[in-house]
C-alpha cells in the first residue's frame, strides 16, 4: 500500500526531523537490559502485544486470520495475569518451542518458528528487559479459533509439518555481515512471517521464503524481498533498501504503508545502521535479478 503525494511530503518532513532520534545504535554490550530492549524492538514486540496505549504490553490485540481470531497475551511482569511468574526455562521454552509453562503448545499465530532461531543469550536478555517493564493486571482474552482448529491436538500435527525448532547456524562460507543479516531476517526480525506465502496449514512455504505473500496481514498483499526481476526491490540500490528500512521512503519518493509502516516505526527504524546494512547484504543474496 502506497501513500499519496500529500502524505508523502508530510511524512518526509516528519521522518527527516525524527530520524536521528529513532536511530537507536548498537546497545551497550555490557548491559543485558539494553541488549534486551534492542532485541525487543528488533522483534516488534510492542506492535503485537499492545492493544491500548495506556496498557503497554498487556496484550488483547485481535489477530484475525483464516483460522479464527486470536488475541495477543499480556507479557508484562505481572505475576497473576502476565509472565512475571515465568522462570528463565519457561521463557525459553515458550519462545523457542512454543510451549507454555503448563506444557500445552501455543497456537502458531505466535511466531515461535522464527524465535526458535534466536540464541539462548539473546532470549535471556529479552526476558531481562521485559522484567523491567511496568506490571499490568489484565487477563488474557480467550482465542476464538474456527472449527476444526479449536481442536487443540491439531497443533501437534501442525508442528510435525511446519516446525523445525533448529537454532540459527552461521554459514562459514559467508561473511559476518551476511550471517548477521540472516539471523535478523529469519530470527527475531521474523521477516519471513509476512513476506513468504503460506501453505494450506498456515505454515510458511519453505521453498518460497521471502518471495511475497498475496494474503498477508489483514488481507494486504506483501511484496517479495528476493532479488528476482518480479520484485521491485531488486532494482533498488543498497542505499535505497537501507533508507526504506530506516524511514520508509522508496527511491521514487513514495512511502511504504500498510503494516510495513508500523514495522518501520516500531522495528527497523530503531535498528543500528550496521544491522540495516547486514539485512541489506543478506537480502542481496536471496536470488539474482533476471
Amino acid at each position: 500500500m502506497m501513500a499519496g503525494p500529500a502524505f508523502s511530503l508530510f511524512t518526509l518532513l516528519t521522518a527527516l526531523t525524527v530520524a536521528p532520534v529513532i536511530q537507536a545504535g548498537n546497545p551497550d554490550p555490557d548491559d543485558p537490559v539494553a541488549r534486551g530492549e534492542y532485541l525487543f524492538n528488533m522483534g516488534g514486540c510492542a506492535s503485537c502485544h499492545t492493544a491500548r496505549e495506556d496498557y503497554p504490553l498487556a496484550g488483547g490485540l485481535a489477530m484475525e486470520t483464516a483460522f479464527g481470531v486470536f488475541y495477543t497475551p499480556n507479557i508484562t511482569p505481572d505475576k497473576s495475569t502476565g509472565i512475571g511468574h515465568w522462570s528463565e526455562a519457561d521463557f525459553i521454552a515458550a519462545m523457542s518451542q512454543g510451549k507454555a509453562p503448563d506444557g500445552s503448545y501455543y497456537y502458531p499465530i505466535f511466531p515461535y518458528n522464527a524465535y526458535s532461531k534466536m540464541s539462548r543469550d539473546d532470549l535471556l536478555d529479552l526476558k531481562r528487559y521485559l522484567d523491567t517493564r511496568t506490571p499490568i493486571v489484565l487477563k488474557n482474552r480467550p482465542h476464538q479459533p474456527s472449527f476444526p482448529y479449536n481442536f487443540r491436538p491439531l497443533i501437534a500435527l501442525w508442528r510435525l509439518v511446519n516446525f523445525d525448532g533448529a537454532p540459527f547456524q552461521p554459514d562459514p562460507d559467508k561473511s559476518q555481515a551476511w550471517n548477521r543479516g540472516a539471523y535478523i531476517v529469519n530470527g527475531p526480525g521474523r521477516c519471513n512471517e509476512c513476506h513468504s506465502p503460506r501453505n494450506f496449514t498456515g505454515g510458511i512455504s519453505t521453498d518460497a521464503r521471502l518471495k511475497g505473500n498475496p494474503l498477508g496481514p489483514e488481507g494486504e498483499s506483501v511484496p517479495g524481498l528476493t532479488m528476482t526481476a518480479d520484485n521491485r526491490i531488486s532494482q533498488w540500490s543498497d542505499e535505497d533498501i537501507l533508507f526504506s528500512l530506516k524511514i520508509g521512503m522508496t527511491p521514487d519518493g513514495d512511502f511504504l504503508g500498510g503494516s510495513m509502516g508500523q514495522v518501520i516505526e516500531d522495528t527497523t527504524g530503531k535498528l543500528s545502521e550496521e544491522d540495516l546494512k547486514a539485512i541489506t547484504h543478506y537480502l542481496r543474496d536471496t536470488g539474482e535479478s533476471k
